[in-house]
């Protein structure tokens, strides 16, 4: 069957609305379940890793500096390699790639284990292990995002991510307390030990996924060309705009708390290892407890305004901690700590993956993540400077205020006001598309499409044509301009690039019941019976 043409594709009917779900329903699916599993271990890993790793440079120097900075060699390597590793994820076998990045992370884990038991271990080398233990989890983490809308029906997703969040928390409480006993009793090299071993058993279990990986019949995508459709889609929508700035500021100012934790752990009365996993322990429990409670708040709240709350708390808990004297006071701002967090991120990630069609999920997903460890490990390293420059009360109470004041301004001039786009592919035919054959010449393909529209209708037809232009772009069109025919003013010509004939012939395939919608309205301003002149030619060289 031939490509799908967003000019000439028509409008597929519409989807019913999505039913309110429970937030485990998502659990009665096997093969979600299975991952669902699977990521929990992971994630478990991540956490023992990071815990022991922080301790281990608390014993190595005492520098706020050097200890922040293990947060920003762990999330630093997601920043810079998660638009290649989303590329990637979108182009091979999801399934191969997930299984692929659990057996680095092993990997790595035995370079750990090698090092403390060769006596090798000092704060340089500890931290540019901590980053090639990072450079798993950006390789991981896309691919997963992508996997999860894939395995659940669509109005399961705010459900399933839920989950994963209660994945994530479970393990800042399963992972924190196993590092923790085993430090004490053991030491840290049993730490990395235990990680390797459940890394390659994660690997295992995920390759039990008989997942069928379906070839692009147009032949895989050139990473560079991917990832320059990738930041293309995510510059061109309003809402991953929206929700990019959003997520930045948050964790920008959130790491605070985190990066400089063990500090504040060491320095509460009778503070020590113990207190450091307690106060994790009870920010994850906090994270568990709201997701329990956020399809209540969905219903209740726009996103905006969990947003909001959620980032109020988050300062209010930062703020607390800054002065608490004792755990006493500690671990209840960590636990509504928790509960803010798991709020803002959950509604964030919900809405970028309702704002991503299948095709260029794992990208926007690897940016989305990209945003989040990128301002994670910024943070990390500048709270930690502001902190050995003045003191662990100025930093954090300079984080609790400016993060409230930025996500205020964030949410006022960075709007989102959008609804929701029905991202689901075009399974309509479509009348009159391109020649099948491609052309005997290469080059870049130009596509002209002639519209008569009425001089009275001309401020309403641009603005849908901005639209357009945004909706081409998208979806990989390398140039797009809106000519004017001055001899004949009710003559628009609209002009599209593409890189390649078969590029070309991937952008058709990737319009969405979105852009069908978008192209009615186009059609609606064409004057007379026959539709408008659509004509291509290949550039010469």
């Amino acid at each position: 069957m031939p490509p799908i043409s967003p000019e000439e594709t028509p409008i597929p009917p519409a989807r019913p609305q999505p039913t309110k779900l429970a937030a485990l329903e998502p659990l009665k699916l096997p093969v979600f379940r299975m991952l669902w599993s699977t990521w929990l271990v992971a994630n478990i890993c991540m956490w023992m890793n990071d815990v022991a790793a922080a301790w281990m440079m608390t014993s190595l120097t005492t520098s706020p500096i050097w200890v922040a900075l293990v947060q920003s060699a762990s999330t630093l390597p997601v920043f810079l390699l998660g638009l290649p590793s989303g590329a990637l994820a979108d182009i091979l076998d999801r399934r191969r790639w997930l299984v692929a990045t659990q057996f680095w992370l092993a990997g790595t884990a035995i370079v750990l284990c090698a090092a403390l038991a060769l006596d090798l271990m000092t704060a340089p080398l500890l931290l540019a292990l901590t980053f090639a233990n990072g450079i798993g989890l950006a390789l991981r983490w896309p691919v997963f995002a992508a996997i999860v809308p894939e395995l659940v029906p669509r109005p399961q997703l705010p459900a399933a991510l839920g989950l994963n969040g209660i994945a994530m928390n479970a393990s800042r409480i399963v992972g924190p307390l196993t590092a923790g006993m085993l430090i004490a009793s053991a030491g840290s090299i049993w730490v990395f030990a235990l990680n390797a071993v459940l890394s390659v058993a994660s690997g295992f279990v995920v390759l039990r996924w008989r997942r069928e990986h379906t070839p692009n019949p147009l032949g895989r995508e050139k990473l560079v060309s991917a990832m320059r459709v990738g930041v293309q889609f995510v510059r061109q929508s309003q809402r991953m705009r929206a929700v990019l700035t959003r997520i930045s500021i948050f964790f920008f100012h959130s790491t605070a708390l985190l990066a400089l934790l063990p500090l504040l752990a060491r320095n509460l009365q009778g503070g020590g290892a113990g207190t450091f996993t307690l106060l994790l322990a009870a920010m994850g429990a906090g994270a568990i407890i709201a997701v329990l409670f956020l399809p209540r708040l969905r219903q209740a709240l726009g996103r905006d305004q969990l947003v909001l709350r959620g980032t109020l708390l988050q300062s209010g808990a930062t703020a607390v901690m800054a002065f608490a004297p004792n755990a006493w006071v500690a671990v209840p701002a960590m636990f509504f700590g928790g509960m803010a967090w798991i709020t803002v991120a959950n509604s964030l990630s919900v809405s970028a993956q309702l704002a991503l069609p299948d095709w260029v999920r794992a990208r926007g997903m690897s940016m989305y993540q990209m945003a989040i460890m990128g301002a994670s490990a910024i943070g990390a390293a500048i709270w930690g400077q502001v902190a050995t420059v003045t003191s662990l009360v100025a930093s954090l109470s300079v984080a609790a205020i400016s993060g409230t004041l930025l996500m205020l301004m964030a949410l006022r001039w960075v709007t989102d006001v959008s609804g929701e786009d029905d991202t689901s592919p075009a399974q309509a035919g479509w009348a009159a598309g391109p020649p099948t054959e491609a052309p005997q010449e290469n080059g870049r393909v130009v596509i002209t499409v002639e519209f008569m529209i009425d001089p009275a209708r001309a401020a309403a037809f641009h603005l849908v044509m901005q639209q357009t232009r945004r909706a081409r772009l998208s979806q990989g069109a390398i140039g797009w301009e809106l000519l004017h025919d001055i001899a004949q003013p009710e003559r628009y010509v609209e002009q599209i690039v593409d890189e390649s004939w078969t590029d070309h012939l991937r952008r058709f395939n990737r319009a969405t019941a979105s852009d069908m919608a978008l192209r009615e309205r186009r059609l609606a301003f064409h004057l007379g019976e026959s539709p408008p002149v659509v004509t291509r030619y290949v550039v010469r060289r």
